[in-house]
């Protein structure tokens, strides 16, 4: 056994508690999706791969509007990352590379805006909703999303900016370009790796918001996949937990797949900004 692979089995071992932790919810949420119903809360299980009940996420499907609820979050959390970003890429170009007066204060109220938990403002945000007549609608958590992440991905540009040198844009403005020339084509090139990652917490923070869809969403038409997935518990004599964990399931693949393909672009953003 070479060296190499002693260390590798090595770290596998280390590692292994973690994986279990990790991994452990997650199969015990996919088990109890695919059990058949009378077989829930029957221990030691009786029943071999082969009775496995896929048709539960088809049930699921069917009974609990859950292709409505996928759309809905899909919309609002692409809508609000798209929008964060945008916005956030000015302001956060702002702070890495001009001063101005307030601009520390400015930053310490960032800051500050993460340690304030949404619940405290709810209250307010809903008198907000009804006065601009966009309780029930889509749009509310759109813009409040926004709200509360362009704090996040302003910090987190901003961070990613001041680390990418200065002499880069100064040379392209020797050369005849503009600010906004310079901007767009030197200038984020180079800053896709945080981009990226910026808009993969974004998107997850939007995905997984519960209060605020709670408050603002009153219609089930337009319920998001958690709040649709909290409905199918609360308020419930007989709850089937097998058509919740398959929900959960099914919720737990889109935000799989966009790690999975922004991880490629992730990665030749990082190669791009190697390239001086």
């Amino acid at each position: 056994m070479t060296p190499k692979l002693k260390k590798s089995i090595l770290y596998w071992v280390l590692l292994s508690p973690l994986c279990v932790v990790i991994l452990l919810p997650f199969g015990i949420m996919f088990v109890t999706a695919v059990r058949p119903r009378d077989e829930l809360f029957v221990y030691p299980p009786t029943w071999t791969f082969s009775e496995f009940r896929w048709v539960n996420f088809v049930e699921m499907w069917a009974k609990t509007n859950f292709g409505g609820a996928l759309l809905n979050s899909l919309y609002v959390s692409i809508a609000s990352t798209i929008i964060a970003i945008l916005l956030s890429i000015p302001a956060a170009y702002a702070l890495s590379r001009y001063r101005f007066v307030g601009k520390g204060l400015y930053r310490n109220f960032l800051l500050m805006t993460q340690m304030m938990s949404p619940i405290v403002l709810v209250l307010g945000l809903f008198r907000l909703m009804v006065h601009l007549n966009l309780v029930n609608s889509l749009n509310s958590l759109v813009v409040t999303y926004v709200a509360f992440n362009m704090a996040f991905t302003i910090w987190m540009l901003q961070s990613y900016f001041n680390t990418i040198p200065r002499d880069l844009e100064e040379a392209s403005w020797i050369d005849g370009a503009t600010h906004f020339t310079s901007l767009v084509k030197i200038f984020l090139p180079l800053a896709i790796p945080a981009m990226v990652v910026t808009a993969i917490f974004t998107f997850i923070n939007s995905w997984n918001e519960f209060v605020l869809a709670l408050t603002l969403i009153r219609n089930q038409n337009d319920y998001t996949l958690p709040v649709q997935i909290f409905s199918q518990v609360a308020g419930r004599y007989q709850v089937e937990w097998h058509h919740v964990m398959a929900s959960t399931v099914l919720a737990t693949v889109p935000v799989a797949i966009v790690f999975s393909w922004l991880q490629r672009y992730l990665i030749r953003g990082m190669a791009l900004g190697a390239v001086k």
